[in-house]
């Protein structure tokens, strides 16, 4: 089982906020590995909102391949974070080439070019790198996005954080998503650690996908170009909230009514029947099978968490106005925020939407039992 921790704060805080929460989790994860998503940046990287940030890992030869192909595209180096540990790696670490945070300035010609088309030339970009790299494993790239720094590696999260020195002032973030433990259910890789990203959207799970494979097939045949990869079942959790708010045009509110919709019978006094049945009619493939716990965080910096219908992994929302917390355990809330108000600590149920808005005021819940169409 895995231990997932999310933090949305006004003020851009330390990753170890949340790797700290993890470690105090540690009973629920055995320390084999930890993936790290940060937005809403500080520091250098957020003086430069606009300049599309690449994450991964490189080989001395994978730089050069770097260096080429973000010539050959017109992106200029702005900003580098490079890590290149000179110690031996803890335990269970591999020993890697360089760890790589770098803001590019893009040519001018890619300026000029409609929003779609640069959000696409960048989710290429990634595809292309990470492609160019899977024979020799000479370049890992986990995102490629504006105010967008990504980590994954194996190891124990606290030991792992501490040998790349994550705290510091470029990985300071207002919005982190971190997970405890690699996938389980396939050979350890890199791109099965959650969270997984595409085109500004991030999330991860605790639990299991048992409808991964139909799940899989379906979002390969829509022809959308970041669609692929797949190395664990969780990774389409993301790419179906990629498609209910990118090619459906829904609110992070429906993503609920597209991965579990309600039964035939719930919708037949529901207020928005003939809605919900066409949305559960389009997208039954899209159904999961779980238990499964999901924390997100969308491209307008709102950050949520959801349960499937069988509610089997345990998940709590809590906080305070101006820093909230999503957590597998009470006691990594505890950790992050010890000073809040407990009494208004929520755990969703398998109806429930928790989300924390970009404002970072409050916790809203949405319930499918809810008109998605009228103001509550």
């Amino acid at each position: 089982m895995c231990r997932l921790f999310a933090l949305t704060s006004q003020e851009p805080v330390s990753p170890m906020l949340a790797v700290n929460a993890l470690n105090v989790m540690k009973e629920g994860h055995d320390g084999s590995g930890v993936g790290l998503f940060m937005s809403g940046l500080g520091g250098p990287f957020g003086q430069m909102p606009d300049c599309p940030i690449l994450s991964g890992i490189f080989t001395d030869k994978g730089l050069r391949l770097l260096d080429e192909y973000a010539m050959s595209k017109g992106f200029l180096a702005k900003h580098t974070v490079a890590i290149t540990p000179k110690n031996d790696p803890p335990a269970g670490t591999p020993r890697r080439g360089t760890y790589l945070a770098r803001a590019y300035e893009p040519s001018a010609q890619w300026k000029d070019l409609p929003r779609d088309k640069r959000e696409a030339a960048l989710v290429q970009a990634r595809l292309d790198l990470r492609h160019m790299g899977a024979d020799n494993e000479d370049v890992k790239v986990f995102s490629f996005w504006p105010d967008t720094v990504m980590i994954k590696e194996v190891g124990d999260p606290v030991t792992v954080a501490e040998y790349l020195g994550l705290d510091r002032e470029e990985f300071f973030a207002k919005r982190i998503l971190a997970q405890g433990r690699q996938n389980t259910n396939y050979a350890i890789n890199l791109y099965a650690c959650h969270p997984f990203f595409i085109q500004g959207i991030s999330t991860m799970t605790n639990g299991e996908n048992t409808a991964f494979v139909p799940i899989r097939e379906y979002l390969l045949s829509r022809g959308v170009i970041g669609y692929e990869g797949y190395q664990s079942d969780s990774e389409v959790f993301t790419h179906i909230l990629h498609f209910t708010l990118n090619r459906l045009g829904l609110g992070i509110e429906a993503y609920k009514h597209v991965i579990t919709p309600l039964a035939d019978q719930e919708l037949e006094s529901h207020p928005d029947r003939a809605f919900l049945s066409n949305i559960k009619n389009v997208c039954r493939k899209l159904t999961i099978d779980g238990p499964n716990c999901v924390i997100g965080c969308t491209p307008d910096g709102s950050m949520f968490m959801v349960q499937d219908r069988k509610k089997l992994r345990p998940g709590v929302v809590g906080g305070r106005p101006g820093i909230f917390a999503f957590s597998s355990e009470i006691c990594g809330l505890n950790e992050a925020i010890p000073e809040r108000d407990r009494s208004k600590d929520f755990q969703p149920m398998y109806l429930d939407t928790a989300i924390v808005g970009p404002d970072c005021r409050e916790v809203k819940i949405c319930r499918q039992s809810q008109s998605l169409l009228r103001p509550h």
